[in-house]
Formats: structure tokens, C-alpha cells, sequence
């Protein structure tokens, strides 16, 4: 899907429209006072509004301290406390009207709620669903590559490092 469509979706969409948008963003939509926003779970969303003779400004941002700086830049540094910035949750779409300050009284509405307890306590069966989720993640990437590619994954602490520390363990405990 385009980034246009995707915002689409965040300004104007249900909760289930945007949790059909794939992969890893950070989107902000407009529509007049009505200003939505929603993340994945990789990507920091924070915001801070702050208060200007014609009306308010919205910031939005990956790191607080840029927030920050724009506010020393523009002259509002005396605005800021980080206390005063707010973190979009993950998986939530937050609704904000732009009518004042400080706070503009939002309204979260989670778009993925995965089902509690939809497996048993079969590791097995677990397992199979965990690699085979990742299997088609990966799938999915490498069908949007142009052409063969050279890659390279890293995966920190995930499953290639638990599976290797067990293997080092059994090798260990089997040589005496």
C-alpha cells in the first residue's frame, strides 16, 4: 500500500483498516482541529503541543530531544518539560483535537489486539507458529526486493540466539 492510502487509513479508517496496514510505520493524519496518529512497535512516536499566539503548534517526533530543539530554535524553549511530551502508544491509533493547551485530551483506540490464549502449553505447537510467523514476514520482505540482492539479517537475542546458546550448552555438557 502507499504512504498516501496508509495515512488514509489512520486519518479516516477503523481500527481494523489500520491494522491492514503491513510493516513498520510512524503515520500522522490531518484533517482540520482533528489530528490522528498511530505507530507500530518499532518505530517512537512522541508529540508535544505548544501554545502560539494564532493557536497551537503539534510537534511530532521520533526523539524527544528533537522536540526539544525545534522548540529552542522557534523561541518556545521555555515551553518545554519533558513531561509535557506524550508517546503514541504502539498499536494505537490517538485522536487529538488542536483547540488548546497543554494537554489536548486524547482518545486511543488499539488497532492489534491479538487473541490471549490461543495456543495450548504444546511448546511444539508454539514453536511452529512463532518460526512459521517469521518464515512469512521474511517471505513477504524479500517479494518486495526489485532484484536477487545480497542480505544480511541480524537478529539480536531472538530465536537464532537462543537456539544457539543451547547448542554451545549441549555441546559443552556432552564433551565432560
Amino acid at each position: 500500500m502507499t504512504t498516501e492510502e496508509a495515512r488514509r487509513r489512520v486519518l479516516h479508517g477503523t481500527a481494523e483498516s489500520v491494522r491492514e496496514i503491513d510493516g513498520s510505520f510512524a503515520l500522522v493524519g490531518r484533517d482540520g482541529r482533528r489530528v490522528r496518529l498511530a505507530r507500530s512497535l518499532d518505530r517512537p512516536m512522541r508529540y508535544f503541543l505548544a501554545k502560539r499566539a494564532e493557536g497551537p503548534a503539534l510537534l511530532v517526533a521520533e526523539r524527544i530531544d528533537t522536540l526539544h530543539q525545534w522548540l529552542k530554535e522557534e523561541g518556545f524553549g521555555s515551553q518545554f518539560h519533558p513531561s509535557y511530551t506524550r508517546m503514541v502508544p504502539a498499536h494505537h491509533v490517538v485522536e487529538i483535537q488542536l483547540v488548546g493547551c497543554p494537554d489536548p485530551d486524547p482518545v486511543y483506540t488499539r488497532f492489534f489486539d491479538p487473541p490471549r490464549d490461543r495456543f495450548a502449553t504444546d511448546l511444539e505447537e508454539i514453536g511452529r507458529a512463532y518460526v512459521g510467523a517469521l518464515a512469512e514476514e521474511i517471505a513477504k520482505y524479500l517479494r518486495r526486493l526489485p532484484e536477487p540482492e545480497p542480505i544480511g539479517v541480524c537478529f539480536s537475542g531472538g530465536i537464532d540466539s537462543a537456539r544457539s546458546s543451547w547448542s554451545l550448552i549441549t555441546s559443552c555438557a556432552g564433551s565432560g
